[in-house]
């Protein structure tokens, strides 16, 4: 039994990074779906698709983006862990990087961006910090 299915997920894209794969599979869910929605809307990643394995069971196959032969994505950490809940109200949350980065929310409204977080004017849950 997995404790943490995102931070798993995040842990299979940073080592298919530093192993220069083309992409990487994880086990589907909708959670992890829409931060892979997130991730590719703010071009951290080409696509993903979902794949059926056997009836009942899906996973999700992630391509990884890489630019002039570098990953795109520097580093991804988990913010909120299944021990230590991050909540943030949208005026306390933080800027990754001065702004280069990006945050992941999960709000009342959906997961989001930390940009379309404030445009909707909702905090939520702090999922994972990516730049």
């Amino acid at each position: 039994m997995m404790t943490d299915p995102l931070g798993d997920m995040l842990t299979r894209i940073r080592n298919g990074q530093m192993a220069r794969k083309t992409s990487v599979t994880a086990p589907a869910s909708r959670l992890r779906a829409n931060v892979l929605e997130v991730l590719k809307r703010e071009g951290y990643i080409r696509g993903y698709s979902e794949n059926s394995v056997r009836e009942g069971v899906s996973e999700l196959t992630i391509e990884l983006k890489y630019h002039e032969g570098l990953p795109v994505i520097n580093t991804i950490s988990r913010v909120s862990k299944p021990g230590r809940r991050v909540y943030s109200k949208i005026k306390d949350l933080p800027k990754v990087s001065n702004g280069l980065g990006i945050s992941i929310l999960s709000t009342p409204r959906g997961v989001m961006s930390d940009a379309e977080a404030r445009t909707a004017n909702v905090g939520g849950e702090v999922l994972c910090q990516v730049f």
